[in-house]
C-alpha cells in the first residue's frame, strides 16, 4: 500500500475534492482514505457536492419524486431523502 503523509493528503484533497477520487489514484479504498484524513485532523470538503445537491432540492421542490431523483443521480432513495432534509435544516 503506497504511503501518504499528511502534506501530500491537503494538496491530493484540494486536486480531486473527494476520498474517492484519492483512493482510486492510489488503489486504496475510499474509507482508507478517510482514516487517514482522521488520523491526520484533515477535515473533509464540505461543498464538494453543493451543486448538486441544490439541483436536486430545487427540482423537489418543483414536484420531482425522491423515487424519481434516485434514479436520475443514481442514488437509492433514502440517499435523496437525507439531501432533501439536509437543505431545508440548512435555511
Amino acid at each position: 500500500m503506497a504511503r501518504i503523509g499528511k502534506k501530500q493528503l491537503v494538496i491530493l484533497q484540494k486536486k480531486y475534492k473527494t476520498d474517492q477520487a484519492v483512493a482510486k489514484l492510489y488503489g486504496m479504498t475510499r474509507q482508507g482514505i478517510h482514516r487517514l484524513r482522521r488520523k491526520y485532523g484533515i477535515a473533509a470538503i464540505d461543498d464538494k457536492y453543493s451543486g448538486r445537491n441544490t439541483t436536486i432540492i430545487d427540482m423537489h421542490k418543483q414536484g420531482f419524486s425522491v423515487i424519481k431523483l434516485a434514479k436520475k443521480f443514481g442514488f437509492s432513495s433514502t440517499h435523496v431523502y437525507r439531501i432533501i432534509k439536509s437543505g431545508n435544516r440548512a435555511k
